[in-house]
């Protein structure tokens, strides 16, 4: 099965980069002892570089340069590029799991808990790593970190599907294939991690309002009209479609 998280888009242009980084930079800069604060300083200098510069134009000594650190103390850290990639990916599926975790532990109907994965989405991919889950290709992982990386977008995929089954289960949700519906509800949300900017013209709540409103009322009982009278147009376009 394919999942529901996207595919590579353009990259952003990085003229924020310096006064992002700072922070990071002055953590490595004190000499105290601090490995996972300096490991989590590597992982937000390195996904704003791949989200902004891409994975592939970015090098370990970019990374190193960025912090003010040598090659040789980031290795300390992380023995390759691709392992920063898949903690990143890690971290990411983390916060969309947790979030999971939380919608499925509560008392609600199918619809509202697709409602509440709706929130919760749209701000996991607003920020860093989930943006990064749906911006940058994992193609360019090695086998094992494809096979691992794409295991749990799978997972999440799966874990929405039955969260739909469960709303058509329990009749807030009208009939429908819960793949389709996921790939519907998941996939609307990912254009959202190309275009959104903290400091662009819509606000978040603002989004967020008319994704749910949208994408609730497509799913809710009584919604959704019948698909026998586009049988016909099917039919009679399907030849050409397929030329």
């Amino acid at each position: 099965d394919r999942d529901v998280t996207g595919v590579q888009t353009c990259a952003l242009p990085i003229s924020r980069q310096s006064t992002v980084l700072g922070p990071h930079r002055r953590l490595f800069a004190d000499r105290k002892r601090n490995p996972d604060g300096k490991r989590g300083a590597v992982l937000h200098t390195a996904v704003r570089m791949f989200l902004e510069r891409s994975y592939g134009r970015t090098s370990m000594e970019d990374v190193a340069l960025q912090l003010k650190i040598t090659k040789p103390a980031l290795y300390h850290y992380f023995r390759n590029k691709e392992e920063i990639l898949v903690e990143i990916y890690r971290l990411g599926t983390d916060l969309i799991d947790e979030m999971l975790d939380g919608i499925e532990a509560e008392e609600k109907s199918g619809l509202d808990k697709v409602a509440d994965f709706i929130v919760g989405y749209i701000r996991i991919i607003t920020g860093d790593f989930g943006r990064a889950i749906i911006r940058l290709d994992d193609g360019e992982l090695s086998k094992a970190g494809r096979r691992l990386v794409r295991g749990r977008k799978r997972g999440i995929d799966h874990r929405l599907r039955a969260i739909i089954d469960g709303g058509m289960k329990d009749g807030s949700i009208a009939p429908c294939d819960a793949k389709i519906a996921s790939f519907i509800v998941a996939g609307s949300i990912h254009g959202i991690a190309s275009w959104y900017e903290p400091t662009g013209p819509m606000a978040l709540p603002s989004i967020i309002e008319h994704y749910l409103r949208l994408l609730t009322a497509g799913l809710a009982t009584g919604s959704l009209p019948g698909l026998e009278q586009h049988d016909s147009f099917a039919f009679k376009n399907n030849a050409h479609i397929h030329e």
